[in-house]
C-alpha cells in the first residue's frame, strides 16, 4: 500500500513539474509573440525572397531540362514538383534559425533586457524551450506562404497533409534550436554572419533541397546525410508526392532526437549563461 502512494504521488509530481515546464515555456513564447504579432507580414515575407528566385530560376528556368528519369525519379512529373517540398524546409530553416538568433542578439546586444530573462524564477529547458517555440511560429508563418505557392503551381493538398505538417513542424524545431544556441553564444552581429555563411549556407544547397541523395556517390551521401535538412527535404518531398509505403519513416525519429538534443543543450546554455 505504501509503495503504491508513493508511486502515485511521484506520478502526480512528475505530472505537475510538465505542467510548470510547460506553462513557464508558453510565457516565455508569449512576450516575444507580443513583439511578433505587431509584424507578422514583414516576418511572413521575409523568408519567401529566396525560396521565389530559387522556384523562377529552377523550377521554372533550368527545371525544363530536367527530365523525370534524368537527375530525378520518375515519381515525380518535373523538376518544379520535385524542389518545392525542398524549398519550404528551406524557408523553414532559414527564418527559424536567423529569426530566433536575432531575436536573442537584440535583446542581449542591444536592447539590454536579456537579464530580466535570466533572472526570472524559470527552469533554463523552459527557457529555451519558450524561445524556441517562437522561432518554430516564425519559420511556418514563412513556410506557410510557400506552401500556399506550392499548391496553388500544382494543385496538390498533400502540402497540407498532418504527414507533411508534422515534418515541417520539427524542421523549425530543428533550427529555432539551433537559433537560440548560437543566439547565446555570439559576442557580435558579425558573428551571426560567420554562422550563416559557415553553417546555414551550405545546408541550404547540400540539404537534398535541388537533389536526390540517393543519386550522390557514397562519400558524398555521408557527408549530405549528416545534414539535418536533408531528412527534412526527403520526408516533405516524400510526404507529398509519394505513397506512404515510400515514406523514410526514418526522417521523423532523426529530426525529433535532433530537437531534444539541441533543447537540452540550451538549457544548459541557459544554466550558464552570463551576460
Amino acid at each position: 500500500m505504501i509503495n503504491r502512494r508513493a508511486l502515485h504521488l511521484g506520478k502526480r509530481l512528475k505530472t505537475s513539474q510538465f505542467q510548470t515546464l510547460l506553462a513557464d515555456s508558453l510565457t516565455i513564447f508569449w512576450r516575444d509573440w507580443l513583439e511578433l504579432r505587431i509584424r507578422l507580414l514583414p516576418i511572413a515575407a521575409s523568408g519567401l525572397v529566396s525560396p521565389l528566385i530559387y522556384i523562377l530560376a529552377f523550377g521554372l528556368g533550368l527545371g525544363n531540362s530536367i527530365q523525370p528519369g534524368s537527375g530525378i525519379s520518375n515519381d515525380y512529373d518535373n523538376y518544379l514538383e520535385f524542389i518545392l517540398p525542398g524549398m519550404i524546409a528551406l524557408s523553414s530553416m532559414t527564418i527559424s534559425f536567423g529569426g530566433t538568433t536575432f531575436s536573442i542578439c537584440g535583446d542581449r546586444l542591444f536592447k539590454k533586457t536579456f537579464e530580466e530573462i535570466l533572472l526570472t524564477p524559470i527552469h533554463p529547458l523552459a527557457l529555451h524551450l519558450g524561445k524556441m517555440i517562437g522561432g518554430v511560429v516564425r519559420g511556418l508563418m514563412t513556410a506557410g506562404c510557400v506552401i500556399l505557392i506550392a499548391v496553388v503551381l500544382t494543385g496538390n493538398w498533400n502540402f497540407l497533409s498532418p504527414l507533411f505538417l508534422v515534418l515541417l513542424v520539427l524542421n523549425c524545431a530543428v533550427f529555432a534550436g539551433l537559433g537560440v544556441i548560437v543566439g547565446l553564444s555570439v559576442r557580435s552581429l558579425e558573428s551571426v554572419g560567420l554562422y550563416n555563411n559557415f553553417i546555414i549556407i551550405p545546408m541550404s544547397f547540400l540539404g537534398a533541397t535541388f537533389f536526390d541523395p540517393s543519386t550522390l556517390p557514397a562519400a558524398l551521401k555521408v557527408v549530405v546525410y549528416l545534414i539535418p535538412l536533408t531528412y527534412a527535404s526527403v520526408g516533405l518531398r516524400a510526404a507529398a508526392h509519394l505513397p506512404l509505403s515510400q515514406f523514410p519513416w526514418y526522417s521523423i525519429p532523426i529530426l525529433l532526437v535532433t530537437a531534444i538534443a539541441l533543447s537540452l543543450w540550451g538549457g544548459y546554455k541557459f544554466a550558464h549563461q552570463q551576460d
